[in-house]
């Protein structure tokens, strides 16, 4: 990837949201921006020698401050993971003598990056920011409104989402935690780890002990990163005793699985879930055998796992992949709910599944806000046509794959049905849409949940932005900026304007009520209660936000069992 693609993103989207990255809580903008009196304006950057240096127990930090915000970019959290390093748990970075450059984003982990912006249409709509990418990746971002001031300031940290296999910390503008910091008075930290073959190749059937944990090391990345916040966040003026994890996506099943990781109870207080709901991780004899079949694609025996490791990233990402796809043939359709390279069960980094058959222990304490949108993929967002479509086509359509899932087979005429019954009125593509996004694994996660001390707290997000001709409703990702305060800054998600910064400042308030207390209520939102399996109380979040028991009760009904 050339840098000069991402730096001009980041320069498009600073420039487009000045303003609103630079607004307080209830600042209001000039009413002519463009013609204000610029003779009056101050610096909005500061950098420098003596600008934004903090101290961490590697060394000293110097980044920037941005609009009263100080930045620190790519700050490690871990040793490079290439070379010798690789497959195993993450390592101390090196202490370094001097003050360290934090002043750029790190490097993206390892992952497909061909034609990552071939699609014009979903480049233009998300944002995308990628730079360099290598094993020299575990790094971390801190936004926060001071240093070492005395204050304890909640700590939000966000998981990028991606499945496990793509991703970073500041992929899409709406990662950006300045407004958060600003608005709250919160520390915001982002982070990259470990991904796909890099994060979670299971080599402990073949290779024995000293790759025990070789399937889960992309999680322990995280589980150091939070180390670091334990033992660094203090001197960015956060509190190490006040953490929220927060992800989407696959950073929300990656909070689903830390919340089962003996290895990672108490660095964590508060769980975030969006988009992302993970009962299940992998099986460890499934994850054993894809392990194998990499040395064997490799041309590798277990004998040789140095060759494995001295072999170039992208040389061995696609033998990996070669591998995954060969055990999908070999297992066919409903071979494995998870059978690539993600978390697994091995008995000692994850002792159970998350949330099957029940909660884990792990989780108990901890409570938990879980959050999805109506709408996910929004089938025609991209294909105009589609808003055409008859409900028996959309019947045939979820018959092969609904969503990010596979499709319901002989059971998706009943699906459909139900569907349509359940919410009359809206257009056959509004049904495909709410079956392909049914919220079966959000409601079986706040279930169990549900069933431990820490309260659980459940969202539907509805917001439809005027985009696309409104054909984009409320697509995967749109509720991050919101929980942000980033609407301004993700145009091309919102459009921008009053509108749905009204909502993101009910949302983003809320959050912050839920990161300082563990309860969601009275941050903006109307009051917000507790969910329970029997009534399934859920914040339907839009323009005129509402509480509702189970609105998608019935309909649910009818989908197959997960």
């Amino acid at each position: 990837m050339k840098p000069d693609r991402r730096r001009f993103f980041q320069t498009m989207a600073t420039g487009a949201a000045g303003l609103a990255l630079g607004r307080g809580a209830s600042a209001a903008a000039p009413a002519d921006p463009v013609n204000a009196d610029r003779d009056a304006d101050a610096p909005v950057l500061q950098v420098g020698e003596n600008i934004a240096v903090a101290d961490t127990q590697c060394g000293r930090v110097r980044g920037y401050v941005l609009r009263g915000i100080h930045y620190f970019l790519g700050i490690p959290y871990g040793a490079d993971t290439a070379g010798a390093n690789r497959f195993l748990p993450p390592q101390k970075p090196k202490p370094w003598t001097g003050v360290r450059t934090a002043l750029w984003w790190g490097n993206s982990a390892p992952q497909n990056m061909d034609n990552r912006y071939a699609n014009g249409l979903v480049s233009f709509r998300d944002h995308w920011n990628y730079d360099d990418v290598s094993e020299d990746c575990l790094r971390l971002n801190v936004f926060t409104p001071a240093l070492a001031d005395g204050k304890k300031r909640p700590v939000l940290f966000w998981i990028h989402g991606g499945g496990f296999v793509a991703g970073n910390g500041i992929e899409q503008d709406g990662y950006n935690g300045e407004n958060l910091a600003r608005r709250g008075d919160v520390v915001f930290v982002s982070v990259n780890h470990r991904l796909g073959a890099l994060g979670y190749c299971d080599l402990a059937g073949a290779a024995g002990a000293p790759f025990a944990v070789s399937g889960n090391v992309g999680m322990l990345d995280l589980v150091a990163a939070l180390e670091w916040v334990r033992d660094n966040i203090a001197g960015f003026g956060g509190d190490p005793g006040n953490v929220t994890i927060m992800g989407q996506s696959g950073g929300g099943a990656k909070v689903c699985t830390l919340t089962a990781m003996p290895s990672a109870k108490g660095l964590f207080h508060k769980a975030v879930v969006e988009s992302g709901a993970a009962l299940r991780m992998g099986e460890k004899a499934t994850s054993e055998k894809l392990g194998g079949y990499v040395l064997a694609e490799a041309g590798i025996t277990a004998s040789e796992i140095d060759k494995l490791q001295a072999m170039p990233w992208k040389e061995y990402l696609a033998a990996a992949t070669r591998a995954a796809q060969k055990l999908s043939q070999e297992l066919g359709p409903g071979g494995g709910l998870r059978r690539g390279f993600n978390p697994v069960v091995d008995g000692v980094v994850l002792p159970q599944d998350p949330y099957v058959p029940e909660a884990a222990p792990t989780a108990a304490g901890v409570p938990m806000l879980i959050c999805s949108t109506v709408d996910e993929q929004s089938p025609s967002w991209a294909d105009a046509s589609l808003e055409n479509i008859t409900l028996p086509e959309v019947v045939e359509k979820v018959k092969v794959r609904a969503g990010f899932g596979p499709g319901f087979g002989d059971k998706a005429a009943d699906v459909v049905a139900a569907y349509a019954r359940a919410f009359p009125g809206r257009k056959p593509v509004e049904i495909w849409s709410l079956v392909s996004a049914n919220r079966q694994s959000a409601v079986a996660l706040a279930d169990a949940k549900s069933k431990q001390p820490a309260p659980v707290y459940v969202a539907w997000f509805g917001w439809r932005p005027p985009l696309f001709d409104g054909r984009a409703r409320a697509f995967h990702c749109l509720d991050i900026c919101f929980w942000f305060d980033n609407t301004d800054l993700m145009l091309s998600h919102t459009g921008g304007g009053a509108r749905p910064r009204r909502l993101a400042a009910r949302m983003a308030g809320s959050l912050l009520q839920f990161m300082r207390t563990g309860n969601p209520d009275g941050g903006g939102l109307p009051s917000w209660p507790r969910y329970t399996t029997a009534s399934g109380e859920t914040m339907v979040l839009g323009d005129t936000s509402e509480v509702r028991n189970d609105p998608d009760r019935e309909a649910r009904k009818a989908l197959p069992a997960l």
